[in-house]
């Protein structure tokens, strides 16, 4: 690649980073790393980002097109591919000249055929955990340029960060929903049985235990229920 390309791209992925830690919600904040991602790299004409979840299963949470929900689909389906492997294996899979590629006979045959030529698998990750995937597909070049590599994995770290710092402030947001919803039953449960705070909420926990439910439905069982009572 030459220098002047490379140059353009390393300005490319600055404006880039600020694009995706601007401030937004997770959707957003994902929608706007394939968009970048599909835009700003040679050679990747199609981008999708993967959530794993703690039970195993995959997801794609944003892709530029249905290439990417087929071809995303197809590897969780089979359980191979260079999205699956990235995540469970190697942090960066890389497929050049697709259809001679035989580590996923199951997975290439279709995607071949469908018009993936070269892939790009990359892991995002914290320092935390495994959030899920960059899946970089291409339909025109059958080889992955190195420096395109490299800017990739760069690419990956800055989408990583931005994915952890969103899905923080996502989780952040629902604990205080939480709290908030947890404070309102227990205000009702001292309401009703003439209880003080720390007992009504020993209230809640009991009956959240005793009938396997989350706290936070239990929560929402009583609010509901005192609203249904109350009327328009």
């Amino acid at each position: 690649m030459a220098s002047a390309e490379w140059s353009g791209m390393a300005e490319t992925l600055v404006t880039v980073a600020r694009e995706i830690n601007a401030p937004r919600d997770l959707d957003a904040t994902l929608q706007t790393i394939v968009e970048s991602a599909a835009r700003s790299l040679p050679g990747i004409d199609h981008a999708g980002v993967t959530v794993a979840h703690s039970t195993g299963e995959m997801e794609t949470k944003a892709s530029t097109d249905q290439f990417v929900l087929d071809l995303d689909r197809l590897q969780y389906e089979l359980r191979e591919g260079p999205c699956v492997h990235a995540i469970t294996h190697e942090p960066v899979v890389v497929i050049e000249h697709a259809h001679l590629d035989q580590r996923w006979p199951h997975f290439i045959k279709p995607a071949v055929e469908r018009g993936l030529r070269s892939q790009l698998g990359l892991r995002l990750y914290t320092e935390e955990k495994t959030l899920g995937g960059l899946n970089l597909y291409s339909t025109t070049r059958d080889t992955v340029d190195p420096e395109v590599g490299h800017m990739a994995q760069l690419f990956a770290a800055h989408a990583a960060m931005a994915f952890g710092r969103a899905l923080r402030e996502e989780n952040l947001v629902s604990a205080l929903a939480t709290r908030q919803l947890i404070g309102q039953a227990t205000g009702i449960i001292m309401e009703r049985h003439g209880l003080d705070e720390s007992r009504a909420f020993d209230y809640l926990t009991r009956v959240s235990s005793h009938s396997n439910v989350k706290i936070r439905e239990v929560a929402q069982e009583i609010v509901d229920a005192a609203n249904g009572e109350r009327g328009p």
